[in-house]
């Protein structure tokens, strides 16, 4: 099995953070409006719904024909990529139903696939494997969504401490236990 570069892996993560924590401050949302229905977005923008869990505001997205696939201005994550991040089920389900491109790649290559699967969501990963999420994608550091998980736990902590840091004030929460357990399960699922 192929063996990742653990500051490829950080250093692409730590890009993604980035691209969150700018995406919940931005206040601007460029599809807001009226659709042809007369749904309008709600104020608070669709990364921040989603993060947030107001499935209310997602689905006023949703109704109002918002860009479901806006780009963060930073680092280009997706809604479905928060969802994934933060572990929205529910959200995420809303959005891959509402016909979100699946497959959709950060700046960095990473999909909502890769995300879940690092972050350890079985849930949304077996979710974006059913609704047909293409596995074999890679990122820009040459890792695929298995990739994110193959390497030991004690490898990756570090890559979990920062985000922890960086994230935590916006709600991530991270059980090394339960990372360190089910790793090797995603990756089972992803084989």
């Amino acid at each position: 099995m192929k063996t990742l570069n653990i500051n490829s892996v950080i250093k692409a993560t730590l890009v993604a953070l980035i691209v969150l924590l700018a995406a919940c401050s931005s206040k601007e949302n460029a599809a807001q409006g009226q659709n042809k229905s007369g749904a309008k977005a709600p104020d608070v923008d669709i990364h921040t719904a989603v993060i947030s869990d107001n499935l209310e505001a997602v689905k006023q997205h949703i109704a109002a024909g918002s860009d479901l696939n806006v780009k963060d201005p930073f680092g280009g994550s997706s809604p479905l990529i928060s969802a994934a991040v933060f572990g929205k089920t529910e959200a995420a389900k809303l959005l891959l139903n509402a016909g979100v491109d699946i497959n959709f790649q950060n700046n960095d290559g990473s999909t909502a696939l890769h995300t879940a699967a690092f972050f350890c969501r079985p849930e949304i990963v077996k979710l974006l494997l059913d609704k047909k999420a293409d596995k074999s994608i890679k990122n820009k550091y040459g890792a695929s969504a298995i990739d994110n998980v193959s390497a030991p736990f004690a490898q990756m902590k570090d890559a979990y401490d920062m985000m922890g840091n960086i994230l935590g004030p916006m709600g991530l929460k991270l059980d090394y236990a339960y990372l360190e357990k089910t790793r090797p399960e995603i990756a089972q699922i992803l084989k």
